[in-house]
């Protein structure tokens, strides 16, 4: 107690004012009672600076003991990044009635800085109470750590007195070291770090580039204010990968399996009117060679043979490309290398394909014409297609757009026309020979 005495009598206004970080490390070897007595005695702009350097476990368990008045006058002052991250931990009646004490310009603000968007780190994370600081012991973290009865967590973040990200360390690694070791001297640095605004996209990026099990959080001021987990990071990804599959063929990404049926028709609708569009597009390309199929019904029957290969083959190329624009491999600025490649490898598997292809056709007709025209279209329409499934996702990507948004409808028009075009056009061409 004499010692507890010591330190309250130490921290008078001039200690606080000219020592913040030394007084923060003391008010936090205190019990929230004590806190909140010294804290109490000065006026807000006085403490303004230890309230931001307090760790979130020992600030958030003091703030809820303020009296509603004091409490009001802090919140007016905190930055609202600070502010916010002590609302969140109150009770919701608690929390609400401090906003109603605000000036409604200032609860305003504080409203939406709670508020994350949805599926941004923001959202996703898991408030980080805990600080550990470098000048801390392995034993004094450990003991920390047990108190909150927390199972799973993998790594501790080790930030400044500022709550700024200095380096990471394995809660593995800590319990191979001794209890006196300072956690200064088992930092690694921190592989990657979020802005609470982020998107799921960047952070499954981040994920899967360097292989995390967590992922820190910091605000616009560079201060931690929490962690995403490696459930909630799974989750994510699959979130994300369904989210794309959805997106691909006209559906919304926020559809569900259970969804309302209005939502649903609501969400599906207009892509659908927009591949009828298409549709009717691809019907007229097969109407303009009416005269010609209906002199050679064979034609007819190997459509489905051209259209099928192109459509496949422009797949492929939609596939990776869109990978590689999501995993940051390409931008839009590689587009002359990509198109490139991918018409190349249009070309080499479309001889491939049309080869076994027309001899195929030359054994069931028995016509070297026939086999001729749909080895050639074959060719052509697999270039294009190839070309197709690369520009589509690199010309939404341009326009600002999602690039899996509705991909396939669109790719399957491109390679639908390609097909029946180059088929039935070459086949006009080389009517003499059928």
């Amino acid at each position: 107690m004499a010692e507890t005495a010591a330190v309250s009598k130490a921290l008078d206004r001039e200690f606080i004012q000219r020592f913040p970080d030394e007084a923060t490390r003391r008010l936090e070897t205190l019990d929230a009672e004590q806190a909140v007595e010294i804290l109490t005695q000065h006026p807000a702009t006085i403490t303004l600076p230890v309230w931001e350097r307090l760790s979130p476990d020992v600030a958030v368990n003091v703030f809820s003991r303020l009296p509603s008045n004091t409490a009001t006058t802090l919140l007016s002052e905190l930055a609202p990044a600070s502010g916010t991250g002590f609302l969140s931990h109150l009770q919701p009646d608690r929390r609400e009635n401090l906003l109603a004490r605000l000036r409604p310009s200032r609860a305003k603000v504080l409203r939406l800085t709670l508020q994350y968007p949805q599926d941004s780190a923001g959202s996703l994370m898991e408030p980080q109470l805990l600080r550990f600081r470098p000048e801390m012991t392995v034993g004094q973290s450990l003991s920390r750590l047990q108190s909150q009865k927390r199972r799973g967590t993998r790594v501790l973040f080790v930030v400044d007195i500022d709550n700024r990200l200095i380096g990471q360390i394995e809660v593995q690694e800590m319990a191979y070291a001794g209890a006196d070791a300072r956690l200064a001297d088992l930092l690694t640095p921190v592989s990657a770090a979020v802005t609470v605004t982020a998107g799921r996209e960047e952070i499954v990026q981040l994920l899967e580039r360097h292989r995390l099990t967590d992922i820190p959080v910091v605000d616009a001021d560079g201060r931690m204010v929490g962690v995403v987990r490696y459930d909630a990071l799974v989750k994510a990804v699959e979130d994300e990968a369904s989210a794309k599959l959805q997106m691909m063929v006209g559906v919304s990404k926020e559809e569900r399996a259970l969804s309302k049926i209005g939502f649903s028709v609501k969400k599906r609708l207009p892509w659908l009117q927009i591949n009828l569009l298409t549709a009717f597009l691809a019907a007229a390309v097969v109407g303009l060679f009416e005269a010609t199929i209906a002199k050679y019904t064979a034609l007819a029957v190997l459509l489905p043979v051209v259209a099928g290969q192109s459509g496949n083959t422009g797949a492929q190329a939609l596939a990776v490309t869109m990978r590689g624009l999501a995993l940051r491999e390409i931008t839009a600025l590689h587009w002359p290398k990509v198109l490139w490649k991918e018409s190349n490898v249009g070309l080499f598997n479309g001889i491939a394909v049309a080869l076994t292809t027309s001899l195929g056709v030359w054994v069931w007709s028995g016509s070297i014409g026939l086999a001729s025209v749909i080895g050639v279209s074959m060719v052509l329409s697999m270039i294009i297609a190839g070309i197709a499934g690369a520009a589509i996702p690199i010309l939404l990507t341009v326009l600002g757009q999602d690039p899996a948004q509705s991909s396939s409808i669109l790719l399957t028009t491109v390679t639908d026309v390609a097909g029946f075009f180059s088929f039935l056009g070459i086949a006009t061409l080389m009517s003499a020979f059928l």
